[in-house]
């Protein structure tokens, strides 16, 4: 096949913290890893109906470098629904907020799941660390592109 028949996948989240006051305290671009495990994922849904729509953003405390083979995140420390999903022409963009109280800690990965426990993964990202404090508001905007 021609290179450019090949689709791929990308993807690209855009990190904000907050203080309690919302002025904002660090912003991120940070690019992420689709996992095998979303691939598969995605063929499934292509085919039925019957797997799970993502739903869920996780974040950790674990640094180590995402892997292919990855099913869950390496120190997950909270799980949100996402507050909006929204598809375009070649891309879906989910949005999740960690409110104050949820995710504190030295986070140093995300990751976009089909459940509120286990379930799939489809991305996994790391970081540098982000210091989420108490107060503090976490916004993640992850966007899916299909090149």
């Amino acid at each position: 096949f021609p290179s450019h028949d090949i689709p791929s996948l990308s993807g690209l989240l855009r990190i904000v913290v907050k203080d309690s006051n919302g002025n904002i305290k660090e912003e991120r671009e940070i690019s992420n890893l689709v996992v095998t495990a979303g691939k598969t994922y995605l063929c499934l849904r292509m085919t039925n109906n019957t797997t799970d729509v993502m739903s869920h953003m996780a974040v950790g405390t674990d640094g180590t470098s995402p892997a292919a083979g990855d099913t869950t995140l390496g120190a997950e420390v909270a799980r949100v629904a996402f507050t909006s999903t929204t598809p375009s022409s070649n891309t879906i963009t989910h949005v999740a907020d960690f409110p104050a109280g949820t995710g504190t800690g030295a986070l140093q990965e995300a990751g976009l799941f089909n459940a509120a426990g286990a379930g799939t993964m489809l991305a996994h990202t790391t970081f540098a660390v982000i210091n989420k404090g108490a107060g503090d508001t976490l916004s993640i905007s992850w966007t899916i592109t299909v090149n």
